[in-house]
């Protein structure tokens, strides 16, 4: 969220950041109810000041009484239109995107996100390489036909070695992130209450991409940034305790209604996916850094994986909501023929934090300041399920195992 004194003193700022991101974020609105908040303000002001003086006269006849009556009726209906604009402005502000990173491109679309670097070359096979779709037909190990009679379109069921290889990718990732890259493995709900969404940035904005159980009024989280997130929401962190670095395993849960009628074939979307995701609560200073570290873990799985990547900064119209600044790192499928994104690294500033109430102590005498929020995938599946099939598969039809997965499998071929 974005602090009312910051628009108000920096309203072109703001007005250029939505323009830049190609949103439609009700800011003129914002200002006109703060005018009015602010001028309602003034008045109350004014009859608080009367009232007070009307009461060191101590005058009792009966005109003045009922002068006194009016006062207090018209403070009281004062107080409750205030209210009421308070409510409405933090309804706005809600749906207020966050500002740019300076070092974030300017862009229109996807097709303006450079890339920044790319590891590794891609594959040259001396076959026609099979996407996944048929690879995991033929081997038995994706079973589209049951999915979709278990729970309907883009759903799957992954069985014997396929259900092995991503359970060994995720074992693989949180052993890494916590034994080698010092994050704290964290096993979270995968339903939360609304103000999770709300201190997450989800809510409002992307409601109906979201999973509800309307009866109890819980959640289902797309990705574990959302209880990564409200972990110390409400909190003040004593001096000393940042950087904290958290990685978590979740499934996670989409309605995709934004892509509808995109990818429909194999498993690159779906309504249920697993993923590992790396979460920093740091001091605003070194933020920056921190997200060039989480976004080097990140490739490091996919290095140590021996996967080729490319990693592309995201410009202003294509980095997400509450980011400030984002890369994404993308492994290329050759049975696909695409470049598939396996992880977005971002750093969202203070912006979640002002929404989740977290803020720490430089030192004990130190006022309260709101914390930086990174987050990033560690990585996403199945992409990376993706990307390992069509990448490692043999002239035979066959895949092999990667050699870091190999003691999590327990074999070294798929066949």
């Amino acid at each position: 969220m974005l602090d009312l004194k910051f628009i108000r003193d920096n309203t072109d700022q703001v007005r250029q950041a939505i323009a830049d991101r190609r949103d439609t974020a009700p800011l003129d609105e914002i200002l006109k109810l703060d005018g009015e908040r602010r001028g309602k303000l003034l008045e109350l002001e004014d009859l608080r000041h009367q009232r007070k003086e009307a009461a060191r006269e101590k005058n009792t006849d009966k005109k003045t009484i009922e002068s006194g009556r009016d006062l207090r009726n018209s403070i009281r209906e004062l107080e409750e239109a205030v209210r009421s604009l308070d409510e409405r402005i933090e309804d706005l502000l809600l749906q207020l995107p966050n500002i740019p990173h300076p070092t974030t491109p300017v862009g229109k679309d996807e097709n303006d996100n450079p890339v920044v670097r790319s590891w590794g070359e891609p594959k040259k096979f001396d076959f026609k390489p099979t996407p996944h779709w048929k690879l995991g037909e033929d081997l038995d190990i994706i079973d589209f036909e049951r999915g979709v009679k278990l729970s309907g379109s883009r759903f799957y069921v992954l069985k014997g070695l396929g259900a092995r290889l991503q359970r060994a990718l995720i074992a693989f990732m949180l052993d890494l992130h916590t034994s080698q890259h010092g994050y704290r493995e964290i096993y979270p709900p995968f339903m939360v209450k609304r103000e999770c969404m709300v201190g997450s940035a989800q809510l409002p904005k992307f409601a109906d991409n979201i999973y509800h159980d309307e009866e109890d009024d819980f959640w289902f989280i797309g990705t574990a940034e959302i209880p990564l997130t409200n972990l110390h929401r409400e909190e003040i962190m004593a001096p000393g305790l940042l950087p904290i670095y958290y990685v978590a395993y979740t499934a996670c849960f989409r309605r995709e209604k934004m892509s509808a009628g995109k990818d429909t074939r194999g498993i690159k979307r779906g309504h249920q996916f697993d993923k590992v995701e790396l979460y920093k609560f740091t001091e605003p200073e070194s933020s920056d850094d921190e997200l060039d570290k989480l976004l080097a873990d990140a490739e490091d799985v996919c290095q140590k994986l021996g996967l080729p990547y490319r990693v592309k900064q995201l410009c202003t119209a294509d980095i997400g909501f509450a980011s400030q600044k984002s890369f994404d790192i993308e492994m290329w499928a050759p049975g696909c023929e695409e470049w598939l994104e396996v992880s977005s690294c971002s750093n969202c500033g203070d912006f979640q934090a002002r929404r989740a109430d977290i803020r720490y102590r430089p030192t004990p005498e130190d006022k309260p300041r709101f914390v930086h929020t990174l987050n990033g995938s560690g990585l996403a599946l199945p992409r990376v399920l993706i990307a390992i099939m069509e990448n490692y598969q043999q002239p035979d039809g066959s895949i092999l195992v990667p050699e870091v997965l190999q003691p999590f499998m327990g074999e070294k071929v798929i066949k």
